[in-house]
């Protein structure tokens, strides 16, 4: 799996931890090996750009996914078809923001807004009360599965 990974911020984040949290994610959600994931870090100022440009939505968010090639999750028998996954866009400063909300570290955050953006590329969305409870219960489950194969 090609994971690309860039910092456009000042912000300190460990890119590293999060190449192998993408690939984490990719591998466990079955995505083909040979598919490609871009991840951004952004300032607020480009996130606002992003927002008001691609949602019509004013001030910056915390994450946006941007899908290619409309991959979906693989099986068992199968892994998705290979592709370009797509880009996901991150703030880390609205990130810590959501973290000091949420109790927990902005490393955190980061870790759950980057699994979102990836399940958003593969399809996943929380536009009804089904669908949230589907959409974050994976989400807690890699992210979760993440921290203990970094325990190990």
């Amino acid at each position: 799996m090609s994971v690309e990974i860039a910092n456009e911020t000042a912000e300190v984040i460990d890119l590293e931890t999060m190449r192998r949290l993408a690939a984490h994610v990719m591998t466990e959600m079955k995505v083909h090996p040979e598919a490609e994931l871009a991840v951004v870090f952004v300032d607020e100022d480009a996130m606002t750009k992003l927002h008001v440009e691609w949602m019509d939505e004013p001030g910056p968010t915390d994450v946006l996914s941007f899908p290619m090639d409309e991959l979906r999750p693989g099986d068992d028998d199968k892994p998705s078809d290979p592709g370009l996954l797509g880009d996901v866009v991150i703030c880390p400063t609205i990130a810590a923001q959501q973290a000091i909300a949420a109790k927990h570290s902005t490393d955190e955050e980061i870790r759950w807004l980057l699994s979102h953006g990836i399940l958003h590329l593969l399809g996943f969305d929380h536009a009804t009360p089904a669908e949230e409870r589907i959409m974050f219960a994976l989400q807690r489950q890699l992210v979760d599965s993440f921290a203990d194969s970094e325990r190990s």
